[in-house]
């Protein structure tokens, strides 16, 4: 009986050499982490744009690639571009209630749920899209983004960038602070509040609409984005003043999940998606930059009258940007606290970026 114990203990022991010191209750949880990284796992993702939209619509459409090769096929997200599944300014509450597992849009869409969603894009006359990067990651704006968010069971991600927008183009020339009264013209965000305070009517439209509406005067003028997505609208064709811009200076999109189900996601999972959003982010912004150069050599050709907005209205919206900001904060504590935590982060970064990147570009 002796032998047979000792039997048993030496290839007790043996086993346990084998499994590298572990039990078998630890190898089995080993073996159920790892079936649940890589268990597949199907997401579904819509756009509030349209099908094949150049840099904000293929952007996405790489990331999904980037991801499924990253996770080596074990995370599958299927892009649906606008009105597929929902309406292209729907995806967030199609997100928020679940329907849908992500959207990609832009942050400045969802204001009237609250007023400090709109930061999330950036400030007229505000930071540019260096400054915002480093606002996010290091001075506490993904913190307040994701803490907001949270309440409407969603997690966000930095989407991409569009670096400085265009200001707009007008069927008519805008010479005085006066030519803006009455104006209906198509501008979102903050950049619509402010431009509202300068008398204009500002009207919120989806992609598929602004060309119409512009053609048909029902509005006067639009700002989309910038040349190369511009230029593929067809808003030369019916007004011909494109003005430089202030309103937009480094708006940033968003990548933002159903709180819930990335929360459901393995850890691999999980920073994967935080990896590839990055990539996508820097892609499109250099993507913007290479596109926007190459269409504005065309608009020249065209014979586009490039503008810039009169000093009088320039000084007048930074007025009526100090005075939007100030009474968003008299209504609404998470405005205030966002934007302070902006104004705070670019007292910082402002002074560095006045001696560098600004100086180069006033000497080059």
């Amino acid at each position: 009986m002796k032998r047979r114990d000792f039997l048993k203990a030496t290839a007790a022991a043996g086993a346990a050499a084998t499994l590298g010191g572990c039990t078998r209750e630890q190898i089995e949880g080993k073996k159920s982490v790892h079936i649940k990284r890589r268990r597949k796992v199907k997401l579904k993702l819509a756009t509030s744009w349209p099908a094949g939209f150049p840099i904000m619509g293929t952007g996405v459409e790489r990331f999904a690639k980037m991801v499924g090769a990253m996770s080596g096929g074990t995370l599958e997200i299927k892009v649906y571009p606008k009105n597929i599944l929902v309406p292209a300014l729907a995806v967030f509450d199609a997100t928020s209630s679940g329907q849908i597992d992500a959207f990609h849009s832009g942050p400045y869409y969802w204001k009237g749920k609250n007023p400090a969603f709109a930061l999330f894009s950036g400030a007229p006359l505000g930071m540019v899209a260096s400054e915002l990067t480093g606002w996010m990651n290091h001075g506490g704006g993904y913190d307040l983004w994701r803490e907001l968010y949270a309440k409407f069971n969603l997690y966000p991600f930095i989407g991409g960038n569009t670096g400085v927008q265009m200001g707009g183009w007008f069927r008519k020339p805008i010479e005085s602070l006066d030519d803006l009264k009455g104006l209906k013209m198509r501008i979102p965000g903050l950049g619509g509040e402010v431009m509202a305070r300068l008398g204009v009517n500002p009207i919120l439209l989806p992609a598929g609409e602004i060309y119409t509406a512009l053609e048909r005067g029902t509005i006067d003028a639009t700002e989309w984005v910038g040349p190369a997505l511009d230029i593929r609208m067809g808003f030369y064709k019916v007004a011909k003043y494109y003005y430089t811009g202030w309103h937009e200076p480094g708006s940033i999109l968003e990548l933002t999940f159903n709180k819930a189900r990335f929360e459901s996601l393995s850890d691999e999972h999980k920073a994967i998606i935080q990896y590839a959003s990055e990539a996508m982010s820097t892609q499109m912004y250099v993507e913007f930059m290479d596109q926007n150069a190459r269409a504005l050599e065309k608009l020249k050709a065209m014979n586009i009258q490039i503008r810039d907005f009169p000093e009088e209205i320039i000084e007048s919206a930074k007025k009526a940007m100090e005075e939007v900001a100030k009474t968003q904060s008299s209504v609404s504590a998470d405005f205030k606290r966002v934007y302070q935590s902006m104004e705070a982060y670019y007292r910082l970064v402002k002074p560095w970026t006045d001696i560098s990147e600004a100086k180069y570009l006033s000497i080059r």
